[in-house]
Parts: C-alpha cells; sequence; structure tokens
C-alpha cells in the first residue's frame, strides 16, 4: 500500500503508526514500504500559542465589521 504524495502529513503518520502496532515491524520498515519520510513521521511542530493575537484581531473585526472577520 503506497500513499499518494497528496495526502497530508498527518495522515502519513497516522498510517505508519497503524503499520507499527498492527504487524509489529519497526518505525523505519513501515516508513520504507509506505514510502514516507522517516524526518516527517518523527516531526513534531513547535508552535507559538498565538490565542491572544487572534482574540485582539477578533475584538478589531468586531468593532469595525468592514474588515471582514467573524
Amino acid at each position: 500500500m503506497l500513499l499518494q504524495k497528496m495526502v497530508a502529513p498527518g495522515v502519513k503518520r497516522e498510517a505508519v503508526a497503524h503499520v507499527v502496532e498492527v504487524h509489529g515491524v519497526s518505525q523505519r520498515r513501515a516508513c520504507r514500504v509506505l514510502a514516507v519520510d522517516r524526518s516527517s513521521v518523527r516531526y513534531r511542530g513547535v508552535r507559538p500559542d498565538d490565542a491572544e493575537t487572534r482574540n485582539a484581531m477578533k475584538a478589531v473585526a468586531a468593532e469595525r465589521r468592514r474588515f471582514g472577520y467573524t
């Protein structure tokens, strides 16, 4: 089962995890069989929390409807 190129990275991670769990193979072998880069499977994003910025944008948009955010 080869994954298509347009599949999201999260789906690829889940597929690798499934193969590892169900078939008892290593992560390296599962990645090779599914043609997935190991670096994308092991990647964990470190995105800062921007809740304060989003709330400020919503407040401005609520005050000035023409800015277009609801």
